[in-house]
């Protein structure tokens, strides 16, 4: 571990983290309006922000305030918190964590923490080196996920390890992945509930048996971990996973609905977005591919893979399940986030959850039950046609299912999915969701792989290219009551970084060239926008500083999936490398460097 203190002012200095330390401890159910403590301000994920110093008739004005640099190439997902007037950023792999003074010009570094991990976890990460956040919890803590396979504590005024803890190496079922050696690493933002951190695992592409774990928040004691996969008792099911769907009734599913014991490596890790619901208790997230690519190798539904989660964050276990691409062909990764907003839909109020999956397909859920209201695609989906809301089901065109006999050509969407990890937002004054998407289609051909820990279990041979028109990403105002889009902006690149929705009717989302744009929330028309060092595959988040001014602030840093012939300096030669994403991104170059750049705005 390499701390670094910054203490300039001496015992004033130190005062006024103790006053920050104060106004930070919120209740993380209601926070400040000002604050950001939570990935995506609220529990709910609908990253809105109720300030309105900025709107759609001064926004023209913004200006870079400041800019600070990670000193980190690869790539920035995630987004700043701010607790009281302290800043934390942290960044892609060393998973550095700094903590910056917002009461003074420039906001200078009050201390860094580098944490210790081994650089031969570097090429064990599937799709770059990233990482999507810190979490906070109001006794003066914050968590990250290292890349190596550990859940961090931190001292959030000093920026001391307090503990590290790990999943449990061992289920009911056997040994199980928990680092890098094994295949393992950890990427995603925990979420912390009450006195309770809840961490994911990735890995999917090695093999990995996807889980959740929950530890105590002070301690780090392992208070219970759940699979995607395997008999009931270890999934945390009791009874039918979800009685609305006859597919989703039945015991030990996540066994039956696999051959053999391809459970045991059957993918469904949980490296997303976790959204939370105080008023039912209820944790959710979603789950990722099942296994190998190669669907030849695991007949079945392969439950529980890309599924949707409901659980009870005290115990794990499961309230409802929903997957939604049962025996998955195409490397459709259900992980996305799931906002929680109540909507009316059918002409009644409902508890939703809403969904936008890779597979292409919108899901608007009665988030209280799992019942699926509304299913819909967002973009040109062909692999199904509809998803059938009496089964649950979707209803698949053949032409465009994959096996490893033959290469299937013209899939839409591409592995890389109509939107990937890239949060969207949600407005309460417009009941529209903004969502930043990918607009990509593939070839894609299964290939026979066998199994070996620590080694990678893709299984598949994929080409993506742009979709149909030839844009490669979009940014929609979306109707989940309806399943409509409302308006649509045309990308050449993804828009591979996450949405921000603000009470000033302004919403801000970033590009893969690096571009931050601020669009009018009704109508989707481009009222500023500003050319960041790198491209944007970070969250834009917003906050009023010390001097009672409203920021926004926001990561640049190309890579991820899209990015990564970018960041991993990767030649477009090969239009399968990078897990086929060169097909579609091999000039990503052209238009973006790397580089790990902090980037705040505000008004003159």
């Amino acid at each position: 571990m390499n701390l670094t203190r910054v203490v300039s002012g001496g015992i004033a200095a130190a005062l006024s983290l103790v006053v920050v330390a104060a106004a930070g401890a919120q209740d993380l159910t209601n926070p400040p309006p000002g604050q950001w403590l939570s990935t995506g301000r609220t529990y709910d994920l609908q990253r809105y922000s109720p300030l309105r110093q900025i709107t759609r008739t001064n926004v023209r004005n913004l200006k870079a305030a400041w800019t600070m640099s990670t000193g980190v190439l690869r790539g920035h997902e995630g987004n700043a918190l701010v607790v009281g007037n302290v800043m934390y950023i942290h960044s892609a792999f060393p998973n550095i964590v700094f903590a910056l003074d917002l009461t003074k010009p420039g906001a200078p570094m009050l201390w860094k923490h580098v944490p210790d991990q081994p650089a031969d976890a570097i090429p064990i990460a599937c799709c770059d080196l990233v990482n999507r956040g810190v979490a906070y919890h109001p006794s003066g803590k914050l968590y990250i996920q290292l890349l190596a396979g550990e859940l961090l504590a931190l001292d959030a005024r000093t920026g001391k390890q307090l503990w590290r803890a790990r999943h449990p190496d061992r289920s009911p079922s056997g040994p199980e992945a928990t680092d890098y050696k094994s295949g393992a690493t950890m990427t995603n933002a925990p979420i912390v509930i009450k006195d309770i951190v809840v961490a994911g695992i990735s890995g999917g592409e090695f093999g990995v048996r996807g889980r959740v774990s929950a530890f105590d928040a002070n301690t780090g004691r392992h208070l219970w971990t759940m699979y995607s996969t395997g008999p009931d008792a270890e999934v945390g099911i009791e009874g039918d996973a979800n009685p609305n769907y006859a597919s989703h009734r039945g015991r030990d599913l996540g066994v039956s609905t696999w051959q053999g014991d391809e459970w045991k490596r059957g993918g469904g890790t949980t490296w997303g977005w976790y959204s939370y619901d105080p008023t039912l208790n209820l944790l959710f997230y979603s789950v990722g591919n099942p296994g190998t690519w190669n669907p030849d190798q695991r007949p079945g539904d392969n439950k529980w893979s890309m599924t949707i989660f409901a659980r009870n964050p005290e115990t794990g276990k499961v309230k409802w399940a929903y997957q939604m691409t049962p025996h998955d062909e195409w490397d459709y990764d259900g992980v996305n986030e799931n906002i929680l907003a109540d909507l009316i839909v059918g002409g009644r109020p409902v508890k939703a959850l809403v969904h936008f999956d890779r597979n292409g397909f919108a899901y608007t859920i009665d988030r209280t039950n799992g019942k699926l209201l509304v299913a819909e695609p967002f973009g040109p989906v062909n692999w199904a046609s509809r998803i059938d809301l009496t089964t649950g089901l979707p209803v698949r065109n053949p032409q465009f299912g994959t096996t490893a006999r033959k290469n299937t050509s013209g899939i839409c969407p591409a592995a890389i999915g109509f939107k990937d990890q890239q949060p969207a937002a949600y407005s309460p004054q417009t009941g529209l969701f903004y969502v930043p998407a990918n607009h990509i289609c593939m070839d894609y051909e299964g290939v026979e792989v066998k199994y070996s820990a620590g080694q990678p279990y893709v299984g598949a041979i994929v080409r993506m290219y742009p979709g149909p028109g030839g844009n490669r990403g979009r940014f929609i105002a979306w109707d989940a009551t309806t399943g409509t889009v409302r308006w649509e902006i045309k990308e050449n690149l993804a828009a591979y970084g996450g949405a921000l929705a603000t009470a000033g009717g302004v919403v801000f989302y970033g590009t893969m060239e690096g571009w931050l744009k601020a669009v009018d929330a009704r109508t989707g028309r481009v009222l500023w926008q500003f050319k960041t060092p790198s491209g944007i595959i970070g969250n834009p988040m917003t906050y009023v500083g010390p001097d009672g001014k409203q920021y926004v602030a926001v990561l640049s840093g190309v890579g991820g999936w899209a990015g990564i012939g970018v960041a991993a300096n990767i030649g477009p030669e090969d239009p399968t490398a990078g897990l086929g994403a060169l097909g579609a991104f091999g000039d990503a170059g052209n238009y973006s460097n790397q580089g790990g750049v902090l980037t705040v705005f505000a008004l003159p």
